[in-house]
């Protein structure tokens, strides 16, 4: 009995003993098998695909009772490039060693209750290897929890601190567990992810609710055996699959599948402890990134002695981008940013040294040295400002690029504040401009990154705009509050704050200009810290004795703040009460905008305004334009999450005529961001003062007469006061002020006088003239690197998976000209008036952009990944000789004849699979994506891809769409023709909509081609007489055709009915008067020639005359080209009449003397007292060009669809034949109604919105007769 009792007792120990927690016993060796692999592509079969994989053997060796040591053994690395199926994995045995030789060295963590910490290794093991341990480490980062089936915790693993949920199940016969662990690695609260060049684009966070760019899951399946010691993990399994796309997801994707997989081979007793040298910590579980500034995506190449090879690129790109750009060298600018980010700072110097007494390389070198992000640049631009042997316009250039591209750390917005203090930087205004404006754009990207972003940073700044309203310094307030504008520092509104009145604590007298600039440098700010900024403005535009264009410019930056519903109801109220009709004006079109956006940032904002509008509208909705206001349109696209959005704001007063600021800036919305594009922005401080509160003799209606009134005002501008600016302008890309400038009278003095007919010699013109007589050589290439966005995320392979967008520009112009004046110039620039002068001239201007877009993996060892690829090159080259002769009013121009094919334009982009490696680094793999249709082996299916079949296999088998088309417009007079040719090769499923668009092989070019001549072409005659000439090509033959045409109109106006009887009287007369002008004055006021010249034959090409025949009221002109050759007739005969009354008349003949066809067009305006404004158009035909009516049947095919999705009805109904009239009435102050009618149907929409409301009309034109509208028909 004792005895069954002992054995009870020792099988219920032992069963306790038994636990699944993970644990390592310290005396124990473990050999696992671990094989990862991972694959980017589209995941559809025949499309190409890239990755790579890593199989070794792991070894796990005990130390103490929680350190162990891990060894990689027999590594076997990987590369695929080519098409699942066909193709397998390639060893890459140099880069395998490579590897292994870090690897194989002993690394050693850490180990507790299933939790790795603490990895430790030799100080030459790089982070990328440590980083592939964390990998493999990773799998035994698990938590179990035998008391639950079901669980949830945050931990620590290689994607960062996230939130995994666990679900366990034990197997009853085997005892094993199942485990299986979901990582949300979208939700983590610290992720191992890293954002570069995303600093100024504003994230959208209800545009992530339209759909998302990138969607990850990862999941782990272990399967863990109790033993006395603790649970081992006897296999595991973990799997990351990620979704890309430029777009939205729901729409397509590339597609990331990462897997690992690790199985115990066995498990024995440890023989002999592992011997290492000293080791260095380099951190717990969680991925730690590389410094992947040089690593950039798109390129691998060799770093080492990286100064003679950036050298020698310099030199490269230069000779070959000397005249025009060479679209093949272009890239290499990127191999060059890399090379120069690799090298330490006395490569720099050696460079500078090297490159300086070149102007050519100077250039080169000075311009890519700004893409070394790092502190390297700001030594380098200390030194050139310290030694002054840089010019004012290469620091301004280079230190803008510099700043803006640098990365945004703490050490280096330190070290930038030095600019702020050195002499050279002051040595000029805009230079001085730039380095403040770039230290506030510097210390905006470090608040993107840190938060909450310390103070110390925007100091100097904060420091500068005290001691500026200390001194009562106009212009250095200014640009310090532009500054801080830039800033966007939340830290700064208790300064900005004293510049303004009624929020400051002491009271301030400023002028508007720096109220203004004070109220907008709260832009940015209002994102970051929008209560304060509420607070501020609400105060601003409720005090109505400010000026009205800081009350406007308050409620623009209070609505930058997205105010809630409740503050919108409040200025509401307000504005009700408002009496100031420039604010309200200003508001309610404002509102009005914001009240009809579709964007995803005035989600909630657009339905408080729209209830604001719907208020406001009966007392202020029909304003004229002569107040303030804002005009916003913007669209934005789901599929695509892609939008746009362009503003313009017009802020007037009621003391001034001219408007006090003009500002207009867009927006570019992006997969859930919002970058702020190129703004613009014009105050017109002494212009306004000068038109004051009207302008005498101006009527509004934009007559001759009116722009002679603003003349005549203007050259009053020497009353202005000299020590205020006459206008100041500036410029922000991506919210970003980096140009900012005053125009004063003395600049404009200057203008004056160098270009005045009464300056001599020491006019720059004059010596600009000079330079053109001896011939002058001028070339400028500039590369730029627009934008390098980039993301990095941790993959559970400890891999970094990186999506970036590289955008490159080279841009050039080469301008070779040699100029004569006849007689010379000897006393005075009037002398040019009366002289002959002729120009040869040759060059070029052009561009060369590149776009690439990377999704993969991206390591100094390898690379592996999807990766599109776009070239844009524009090439416009010249050659033409000119002369011009001013007293005689006569411009002519020859031009060589074309005897090559000249690309002009193209695009080209296609998308590959792609793996490099840097141990062989030439034998990089492009595999396009998209393979053509005889390098497959796979049926293809060729289907119309609008049809979308209802088949079941339409999901299984791809749609391919390969078109090929060239259209060319060829003249044979002229020996050249106009061609696009295009390319495309699409593959797709239905599902991926509108990824596939641009998925797959483009090619679009627009080509300048020789063409057979009638005649061998010598040269290209064009001619310009704006003086009355007799006409040289047959003038009595033209007056003739002139003459019997008029007879016939009125021929036929007689023969019409009786209603349109006025029509015909008028068409008499006019005809008439025709006639007489004419035959008395046989003359054409303006003259056009473009002849093919072939040496002594006669000329082949067209002739035009204008002739113009005024009567009262009426302004009357005839148009005749003519084609000049042997053995043609053809002319075009035109007669316009544009009446007082806002009516315009056009009769078209062409052909054989102006007889083979016909067609007229009439458009007029009307307001009738009690009517609404009204446009209508109209276009009749007699006969037409049977080409011309193909076209035209081919657009009307087109009108119904394009109609519908444009929201318009249609009703089917015979209108008048060959005709097409179009109505456009103004329904409300802020919308149209529109009607088209063609032959067969009509289409009309009402109530359209318009973003320019036609309430003006009452203003203007209350006395306009109605004048053609009921009998409105044809000429």
């Amino acid at each position: 009995m004792r005895g069954l009792l002992l054995c009870c007792l020792v099988a219920l120990a032992t069963c306790q003993s038994v636990h699944y927690e993970l644990s390592l016993n310290p005396k124990k060796t473990y050999e696992y098998k671990y094989e990862g692999a991972v694959n980017f592509g589209l995941g559809m079969p025949n499309l190409a695909e890239s990755g790579v994989k890593m199989v070794c053997k792991v070894k796990i060796v005990g130390v103490s009772a929680q350190t162990f040591v891990l060894q990689v053994l027999d590594l076997v690395f990987e590369e695929f490039n080519g098409f699942p199926g066909k193709n397998g994995f390639n060893a890459s045995p140099k880069l395998t060693q490579r590897i292994a030789a870090q690897l194989v060295k002993p690394f050693m963590f850490d180990y507790a209750s299933g939790h790795v910490s603490d990895i430790r290794a030799s100080a030459e093991i790089t982070d990328t290897v440590v980083n592939i341990v964390r990998g493999i480490l990773g799998f035994f980062q698990v938590t179990v929890k035998t008391t639950q089936r079901v669980y949830e915790l945050e931990e620590a693993g290689i994607h960062g601190k996230c939130q995994s949920n666990y679900a366990t199940e034990e197997n009853t016969q085997t005892k094993d567990m199942t485990i299986t662990q979901v990582v949300d690695v979208t939700g983590c609260r610290e992720k191992a992810a890293i954002y570069r060049g995303m600093a100024t684009a504003v994230l959208d966070k209800v545009s992530k609710q339209r759909g998302e760019s990138v969607i990850s899951t990862v999941r782990y399946v272990y399967t863990v055996k109790p033993t006395a010691e603790g649970g081992l993990i006897t296999r595991a399994h973990g799997l990351e699959r990620q979704h890309f796309s430029p777009f939205n997801v729901k729409g397509g994707s590339f597609k990331m599948e990462a897997m690992k997989e690790m199985v115990l081979l066995g498990v024995s007793d440890t023989a002999r402890a592992v011997t290492f040298g000293p080791m260095e910590s380099k951190g717990n579980l969680v991925y730690k990134f590389v410094n992947a500034e040089v690593n950039m995506p798109i390129m691998m190449q060799n770093l080492d002695d990286p100064v003679p090879k950036a050298a020698e690129l310099i030199k490269n790109l230069a000779e070959a981008n000397k005249y025009q750009i060479d679209s093949a060298t272009t890239e290499d600018t990127i191999r060059l940013y890399q090379l120069l980010r690799a090298m330490p700072y006395e490569g720099l110097e050696t460079m500078w040294k090297q490159f300086a007494g070149n102007e050519e390389h100077r250039r080169w070198f000075l311009d890519v040295i700004a893409e070394v992000n790092d502190a390297r640049i700001l030594k380098f631009l200390e030194t050139r400002f310290q030694a002054g042997d840089v010019s004012v316009t290469e620091a301004l250039e280079t230190l803008v690029l510099s700043i803006n591209h640098l990365q945004a750390i703490p050490e280096l917005v330190e070290m930038a504040k030095m600019f702020l203090n050195m002499p050279f930087s002051k040595s000029n205004i805009y230079l001085w401009h730039t380095v403040v404006l770039s230290y506030g754009s510097l210390v905006n990207k470090h608040c993107a990154y840190y938060t909450p972003c310390p103070v110390n940073a925007v100091q100097p700044l904060l420091d500068m705009a005290l001691q500026s309203l200390r001194n009562g310094n106009e212009a250095d307030m200014v640009i310090v509050l532009k500054a801080l504008g830039n800033a966007g520092h939340p830290g700064s509104i208790k300064t900005i704050m004293r510049f303004l009145p009624g929020v400051a604590a002491t009271p301030v007298d400023l002028p508007p200009r720096v109220l203004s600039a004070a109220v907008q440098s709260m832009r940015l700010i209002a994102a970051r810290d929008p209560h304060s900024v509420q607070d501020i403005t609400m105060s601003l535009f409720l005090q109505k004795n400010l000026p009205t264009e800081i009350r406007m410019l308050a409620f623009m930056i209070l609505f930058d703040t997205k105010p809630p519903m409740a503050l919108v109801s409040t200025v509401t109220a307000h504005l009700q009460e408002e009496k100031d009709l420039h604010v309200v004006s200003f508001a309610y079109s404002y509102l009005r905008g914001l009240a009809r956006s579709s964007t995803p940032d005035n989600h909630f904002l657009s339905t408080a305004c729209n209830v604001a509008v719907k208020i406001l509208a009966p007392r202020f909705g029909r304003l004229s334009y002569r107040y303030s206001k804002a005009m916003r349109m913007d669209w934005f696209n789901d599929d695509f999450l892609i939008g746009t959005a362009t503003e313009v704001f017009m802020l007037r007063s009621a003391t001034n005529i001219f408007p006090t600021e003009i500002m207009m800036k867009g927006k570019f919305f992006f997969i859930g961001r919002i970058l702020q594009l190129l703004e613009l922005g014009v105050r017109a401080e002494g212009i306004k003062e000068l038109f004051g509160t009207s302008i005498p003799g101006f009527k509004g209606d934009l007559s001759f007469s009116d722009f002679q009134a603003v003349f005549n005002v203007l050259q009053n501008w020497e009353i202005l006061p000299n020590d205020k600016p006459v206008l100041s302008a500036y410029s922000r890309a991506s919210g970003q002020e980096w140009f900012f400038a005053d125009i004063d009278k003395q600049f404009i003095h200057n203008i004056i006088r160098a270009v005045s007919p009464s300056a001599g010699k020491e006019s720059p013109l004059w010596a600009v003239i000079e330079n053109l007589k001896t011939g002058v050589s001028w070339h400028r290439t500039k590369p730029f690197l627009i934008f390098e966005v980039r993301y990095f995320q941790a993959t559970t392979l400890g891999l970094p998976l990186e999506i970036s967008k590289y955008y490159e520009s080279v841009n050039g112009i080469t301008v070779n000209a040699k100029a004569a004046v006849n007689p010379p110039l000897t006393e005075s620039l009037g002398q040019l008036f009366t002289s002959e002068i002729s120009l040869d001239t040759d060059g070029f201007i052009g561009f060369t952009k590149d776009f690439w877009v990377f999704y993969g993996i991206n390591t100094e060892l390898f690379q592996c990944a999807s990766e599109f690829k776009s070239k844009m090159p524009l090439a416009i080259p010249w050659k033409f000789a000119a002369k011009i002769n001013v007293r005689e009013k006569k411009f002519e121009l020859e031009f060589p004849p074309v005897k090559k094919e000249l690309e002009l334009f193209a695009v080209s982009s296609n998308v590959y699979a792609v793996t490099r490696n840097i141990a062989e680094p030439a034998l990089a793999k492009m595999t396009p994506i998209i393979p053509n249709a005889i390098d497959s082996n796979d049926e293809v299916v060729h289907v119309n891809p609008a049809v979308v079949r209802p088949e079941s296999d339409q999901f299984q088998m791809p749609n391919t769409w390969h078109p090929r088309a060239k259209m060319c417009a060829e003249s044979n007079i002229y020996g050249a023709g106009i061609c696009v040719e295009s390319e495309l090769r699409r593959e797709y499923y239905h599902e991926e909509y509108p990824l596939y668009y641009f998925l797959g092989y483009t090619d679009v070019a627009l080509k300048l081609v020789p063409a057979q001549a009638i005649k061998a072409v010598d040269k290209i005659h064009f001619e310009v007489n704006a003086g009355p000439s007799r006409h040289p090509m047959g003038t009595h033959q033209l007056l003739e055709t002139l003459r019997r045409l008029s007879k016939e109109a009125t021929q036929r106006a007689r023969l019409s009915s009786d209603s349109a009887s006025s029509v015909r009287g008028s068409h008499h007369s006019h005809h008439d008067s025709v006639m007489e002008a004419l035959g008395s004055t046989p003359e054409a006021v303006f003259n056009i020639k473009a002849f093919a010249m072939s040496g002594n034959q006669k000329p082949e090409g067209y002739d035009a005359g204008i002739y113009y025949t005024p009567e009262a009221n009426i302004q009357n002109a005839q148009l005749i080209v003519s084609q000049v050759g042997e053995d043609t007739n053809w002319k075009m005969c035109v007669d316009t009449i544009v009446t007082a009354h806002a009516e315009a008349k056009a009769h078209i003949r062409w052909g054989a003397e102006c007889q083979s066809y016909e067609m007229s067009m009439r458009g007029a305006t009307s307001h009738l007292p009690g009517s609404k404004p009204t446009i209508k158009a109209k276009v009749h035909w007699t006969s037409i060009p049977e080409t011309m009516a193909d076209m035209g049947r081919r657009i009307e095919s087109y009108v119904p669809g394009m109609a519908l999705v444009l929201g318009f009805s249609q009703q089917h109904e015979r209108n008048a034949k060959q005709e097409v009239s179009a109505s456009v009435v103004a329904a409300s102050a802020d919308s149209v109604d529109v009607k088209i009618k063609f032959p067969e149907y009509t289409v009309y929409r009402q109530a359209i919105p318009v973003p320019l409301p036609p309430a003006s009309f009452p203003e203007f034109q209350h006395d306009m007769r109605n004048t053609t509208l009921d009998s409105f028909g044809r000429a």
